[in-house]
């Protein structure tokens, strides 16, 4: 509640059918509601999550530029951010913190393995969640509050594993995990997809999330003569593996999903980064409609390119806005059976959800390392 003006009059106003207690004064208080954020703010991860955030914040910024009124009451929108570390222990005290703090809506996380267990904690307040993190098992738990922005591991491994198999024509293939929710997920979808087409990975191996030595995994790996070596994990880890594959004489295809797709990887891979494969769940940005304006502003305002994300949590805020505005209420209970009816285009995507909060149309982008920069090979519906 709006802390009162000590010349301001007391009154209860009727907002979205329930009786809340506003402070009036006579220049007129706005309604401040609280959108949630959650990422990795900290730590080696961090770059996806402040791009997350940035996104978010645009979204809000532009809300408050042209505000909506909500049951009579013009609204302020606040982001409430909370840093999950990417780890599920922090990302479970963050989800608390956001519900004590009353948020409407909770835009995050990034991480499958701090998603799933937060997204007990939205279910239970009844507060609805809006996700990038693609592990299955997101949604699959049924929470009505639970909603993917984009496509899940089943359809970004199943596209790379075809695209390694069908279209590079790879023979033997070796899989590589970090063990995260994330990087096991996508790798298990990956596997399934190139046994399906009759070539089953030749090796398995894995690691950690904090690794930067690859040197064991990949001269055993060596051994095996890899044409494509998938590695399900983050961006960090990636590209010093690129840069080991390179100095030990492995020719082999380094491929990933989502988390490889970064600036970040060319950067820490230098040279090392050329030709090698990610996939995004979504279309390229460039290609949707409000794509070029979107990076514009994101650049003037941040002095900077998207890192990954950034344009899905611009989304969800967006869409969050538009069910309460339909409901012409701010409360979860309110507007959260007209979020689940969403039909959205949004920046990103086209938005619309199944019965389970899983994207009715997920395409996925494969690109390759061309120069210094991702290069579109393949859109994927």
């Amino acid at each position: 509640m709006k802390q009162q003006h000590p010349r301001s009059l007391t009154a209860l106003l009727t907002l979205g059918g329930m009786m809340t207690p506003f402070a009036l004064s006579p220049a007129h208080a706005d309604t401040v509601v609280k959108i949630g954020f959650s990422s990795p703010l900290s730590g080696p991860q961090a770059h996806y999550g402040k791009d997350n955030e940035s996104g978010a914040k645009l979204a809000i910024n532009e809300l408050n530029t042209k505000p909506i009124t909500l049951g009579g009451q013009k609204v302020k929108f606040e982001l409430r951010s909370e840093d999950d570390q990417a780890d599920p222990r922090a990302g479970t005290q963050a989800a608390q913190r956001l519900m004590d703090a009353g948020v409407k809506a909770v835009i995050g996380h990034f991480n499958s393995g701090v998603t799933i267990p937060a997204s007990r904690i939205y279910a239970k307040a009844g507060v609805p969640q809006l996700s990038v993190s693609t592990n299955p098992a997101y949604t699959a738990a049924g929470y009505k509050t639970a909603f993917r922005l984009v496509g899940s591991d089943s359809q970004v491994g199943g596209a790379l594993g075809r695209y390694a198999v069908q279209q590079l024509k790879a023979q033997r293939i070796a899989v590589i995990d970090d063990r995260t929710a994330y990087g096991q997920g996508i790798a298990d979808e990956f596997i399934q997809s190139i046994t399906r087409l009759g070539k089953p990975p030749i090796k398995r191996e894995y690691t950690h999330d904090k690794a930067t030595d690859f040197s064991a995994i990949l001269t055993a790996l060596k051994a095996q003569k890899p044409d494509i070596v998938f590695y399900g994990g983050a961006d960090a880890q990636a590209a010093p593996m690129a840069r080991q594959m390179k100095r030990l004489g492995m020719s082999a295809t380094l491929m990933g999903g989502d988390m490889l797709s970064t600036e970040t990887f060319i950067k820490l891979a230098g040279a090392n980064a050329l030709g090698h494969i990610s996939a995004v769940p979504g279309g390229p940005l460039e290609a949707r409609p409000a794509g070029k304006a979107f990076q514009a502003r994101y650049q003037a305002s941040y002095q900077q390119n998207v890192v990954l994300f950034a344009p899905h949590f611009y989304d969800a805020v967006m869409m969050v806005a538009d069910a309460m505005k339909r409901a012409n209420s701010p409360e979860p209970a309110k507007y959260l059976p007209l979020l689940a009816q969403t039909r959205y285009q949004g920046v990103s995507a086209d938005f619309s959800f199944d019965t389970k909060g899983n994207l009715k149309q997920a395409p996925v982008t494969i690109s390759a390392v061309e120069g210094n920069a991702w290069k579109v090979r393949s859109v994927v519906q």
